[in-house]
């Protein structure tokens, strides 16, 4: 599996970090990894990157709200644009109806308690979609 760098982070037009919560926040690996960004956002370069956030965790109240929330505040200090589902679209509500960002209970076997698939295709969409017209605006 491919690991993402600094170097993807600058390319990418849109970013969707899925991450799973860990005790209501965002593992500290992931938190490391943004942490060592800072390069990328002294030069500017995470100023209007579009991004949005999915997560996971072992249980419908494990804190996935508060990790994305924790992912979020890290990109507001970039000056990213932050693209939530928020209820934009009825798929949301069988998926957990989770606005900050799909979410999903995975069991010890890891597998998906509910289908959130047509959800993250959603959130995907309008992530692409928000990126597309920044990048026009930026031309």
């Amino acid at each position: 599996m491919p690991v993402a760098t600094s170097a993807d982070l600058e390319w990418a037009d849109a970013i969707i970090f899925s991450i799973p919560t860990r005790f209501g926040n965002m593992p500290s690996q992931m938190k490391q990894f943004l942490d060592t960004q800072g390069g990328l956002w002294a030069s500017g370069k995470t100023i209007n990157k579009v991004v949005s956030g999915m997560t996971s965790a072992q249980n419908p109240h494990g804190g996935q709200e508060a990790t994305l929330l924790s992912l979020y505040t890290s990109m507001m200090h970039w000056g990213a644009i932050i693209v939530s589902p928020g209820y934009t679209d009825e798929v949301l509500f069988g998926a957990g109806g989770n606005p900050y960002g799909t979410s999903v209970t995975v069991d010890q076997d890891g597998n998906m308690a509910e289908d959130v698939e047509e959800a993250v295709k959603h959130q995907a969409k309008r992530t692409v979609t928000v990126a597309s017209w920044v990048k026009q605006g930026q031309q």
